[in-house]
């Protein structure tokens, strides 16, 4: 059952700034130590690889705050949660330290898929329960204060309308 999901588009120029403005300081507070190695190698051989490494990772940890509901607060730390790829290839969320203990108590699993174009790197991420609902357990319901629109299927015909030119 999925318990949340969080997206975040994060402008390269952005964090590009960032690391101008602070330097590797703006890395050792984002990152934990493995995403650290992985960028300070890819950031000695590729700047610009290095640069949407960092981006990817920020927006990663965004969307991750976002799907467990703690924002960036306390068990949610920027290094406790680091993204790491699998011998694939695959992003995986990897939690540390009272995090993990916080996340891995409500036996949750989180699904990561990151992207960058252009300026933009973009993460999302897919938080859910690792046990189904036992039998005969009442399926949640959303809060709604207004039943769901019903909407057409088809367009409404313009039959009214002269058609143009």
């Amino acid at each position: 059952m999925i318990v949340g999901i969080g997206t975040d588009a994060c402008d390269v120029r952005r964090i590009a700034a960032a690391l101008q403005r602070h330097g590797p300081r703006f890395a050792q507070r984002i990152l934990g130590a493995h995403e650290l190695s992985v960028w300070q190698r890819r950031s000695q051989r590729w700047p610009e690889r290095g640069l949407r490494y960092l981006a990817t990772r920020f927006a990663a940890k965004e969307a991750f705050a976002k799907a467990v509901g703690l924002g960036l607060r306390a068990p949610m730390t920027w290094r406790a949660c680091q993204i790491v790829n699998a011998p694939s290839g695959q992003p995986r969320v990897q939690l540390d330290g009272a995090l993990r203990a916080w996340f891995d108590a409500r036996g949750w699993r989180a699904h990561v898929s990151l992207s960058d174009e252009g300026d933009l790197a973009l993460a999302f991420v897919v938080v859910e329960a690792a046990t189904a609902l036992p039998t005969g357990a009442p399926t949640p319901t959303p809060c709604l204060t207004e039943p769901p629109l019903e909407l057409p299927c088809t367009p409404p015909s313009s039959s009214t309308s002269p058609a143009p030119g």
